[in-house]
């Protein structure tokens, strides 16, 4: 029997993997999207154009994505073997509030030193998300799947667009935190986002564990080799599952790159850094209850297609976004993008949740967010290129179209599982 729409919440354990995302998204936001490419465009900058500066961050983002990469599946493989992924999420959470910390040491000019603190930043990030993501299967049912990622994705973006709000209006009027500039709150907002991820991971670390260990000791790591070995000769066995991941890897690394480029866009433009930051903030908060929506929507026509609806509405803002000439303008390709990027993002969760085999989440989520990072090498590091060749980032924005309708007609092959069943 399908379950009440209260039930999953009434679990301490879903709550607590929920808070997880309110507690590391503020990462994502305010460090990933926001502050480190207005930084790096200004206090971090060295002089160089702003083609340059796009070029070092598309390559910072590129290198942090493909460390991610090669590592993440033999972590999960490991994790899986030894019933240790809540373990190490904990210990890469801490590594991950320690660098972000770091980042608020670093002075003007001294781009190449808040870079090499960011990409470690991001690595531990990412390889954080990775084994967040394979506790869903642990915490939740199979029929809750869509809502109670859903409900992480919605809650994440509201509480870093809470935590955001504050840092701009403080940003905007120094004066009322005690601080000399606008640059000064931004360095010390690295140290308040460490704070928010440490403090608002402790339901988790608290409330949730994954399954005993199967394996573990000093055969752990060839086990974990072996067991990669034969996750793919699986994935390759499974139709569905081989064709999303496919699907996948490429709209993802659309999705991704906006993330990640859309501040550093908006300045190449002209528009003001306070402009792009009360735009990103109007995308999150926009994301947190279309998320929930999503979910819901998911009930109704499967999370396969919810997923192509997003991407229809990413299709037509990457058309739209080298007509982009006014601060309304970015307004409304960030309302657009806010709609569905946390539904595309959820949904893809809570699908490929169900396409995966039982018992082994944590190395199939390994490879899951391999292929996001994987993605993500190509996304950023290809509009970087194409500006720096060009001169304009309007060449880097609309080569993301041929991923995004790629990977939605891919999609469409992907048969869903039945609500509650796995494949």
């Amino acid at each position: 029997m399908r379950a009440t729409p209260t039930a999953p919440w009434r679990d301490r354990r879903v709550l607590g993997w929920i808070f997880y995302d309110w507690a590391n998204s503020a990462f994502a936001l305010i460090v990933m999207t926001s502050f480190v490419p207005v930084l790096l465009a200004g206090l971090w900058n060295d002089g160089a154009p702003s083609s340059v500066g796009t070029f070092r961050l598309g390559l910072a983002n590129g290198l942090a994505s493909l460390v991610v990469a090669l590592a993440m599946p033999l972590v999960g493989a490991l994790a899986d073997r030894g019933g240790r992924r809540h373990a190490w999420l904990l210990w890469t959470t801490i590594g991950g509030v320690a660098l972000t910390a770091a980042l608020a040491l670093a002075g003007p000019g001294q781009w190449s030193f808040a870079l090499g603190l960011y990409v470690l930043a991001s690595i531990a990030f990412a390889a954080c998300n990775a084994l967040y993501d394979s506790l869903l299967v642990d915490v939740a049912r199979p029929a809750d799947f869509d809502r109670v990622s859903a409900a992480g994705y919605g809650l994440g973006y509201l509480g870093s667009a809470l935590l955001f709000t504050v840092t701009v209006v403080a940003a905007a009027r120094p004066q009322l935190v005690g601080l000399a500039s606008g640059d000064a709150v931004l360095r010390a907002a690295f140290v308040v986002v460490a704070f928010w991820w440490f403090v608002f991971s402790l339901p988790l670390a608290v409330w949730v564990h994954d399954d005993p260990a199967r394996e573990g000791g000093p055969g752990a790591l060839a086990a974990g080799f072996g067991q990669i070995r034969r996750t793919l000769v699986e994935a390759r066995s499974r139709p569905m599952l081989f064709r999303f991941l496919l699907a996948y890897w490429l709209y993802i690394d659309g999705v991704y790159t906006i993330i990640k480029m859309a501040v550093d866009y908006g300045l190449a433009l002209g528009l003001s850094s306070q402009d792009l930051l009360q735009a990103i903030l109007l995308t999150n908060f926009v994301a947190f209850p279309a998320a929930l929506g999503f979910g819901r929507l998911a009930d109704v026509i499967g999370a396969r297609a919810g997923i192509g609806l997003g991407l229809a509405v990413y299709v037509a803002a990457t058309v739209a976004a080298p007509f982009v000439a006014t601060a309304g303008q970015f307004y409304a390709l960030a309302l657009a993008v806010g709609l569905v990027q946390g539904g595309v993002q959820s949904l893809s969760r809570s699908l490929y949740a169900r396409l995966i085999p039982a018992g082994q989440s944590g190395e199939y989520f390994g490879f899951y967010n391999m292929l996001g990072k994987f993605a993500a090498i190509l996304g950023p590091v290809l509009a970087g290129v194409a500006t720096l060749l060009t001169g304009h980032q309007h060449f880097g924005i609309l080569s993301l179209l041929v991923l995004f309708l790629t990977g939605a007609v891919l999609l469409t092959g992907v048969r869903e599982p039945p609500p509650g069943e796995n494949a």
